[in-house]
């Protein structure tokens, strides 16, 4: 199983942001995906989950601003964050699991994870 992220990157506070993550070596399409985010010093936190129907959950801190949503026929992941602060600096991280989760932002429900990258705003 990989996941490489990508599309990350510096950008204007107010401004967006594509994430991207290309699965390969597991049948996408049955997977619960996700994406995290992560600073330094801090605890990894869920930001958008979606399951193999599609149905999407996200966090708090994202909801409103943000659509997660997958390609099943390119195996891709995508997270469409609009609205960004310095506040969403962070490494951004994707991840999978074979199958439905209980908690779906929650780390420990996932067992596969990308490499991360960065997205940097600045005000």
């Amino acid at each position: 199983v990989q996941l490489v992220e990508s599309g990350g990157g510096s950008v204007q506070a107010g401004g967006s942001l594509r994430l991207s993550c290309a699965g390969s070596g597991f049948t996408f399409s049955t997977y619960a995906l996700a994406w995290f985010r992560q600073v330094p010093g801090q605890v990894r936190e869920g930001v958008a989950a979606v399951y193999s129907d599609g149905t999407p959950t996200y966090a708090d801190p994202v909801k409103g601003r943000s659509t997660i949503s997958r390609d099943n026929a390119k195996d891709t992941l995508y997270l469409q964050m609009n609205s960004l602060s310095p506040a969403d600096t962070a490494m951004y991280y994707c991840a999978a699991y074979p199958g439905p989760v209980i908690n779906r932002l929650a780390t420990w429900e996932y067992n596969y994870w990308g490499q991360g990258i960065q997205v940097t705003v600045s005000s």
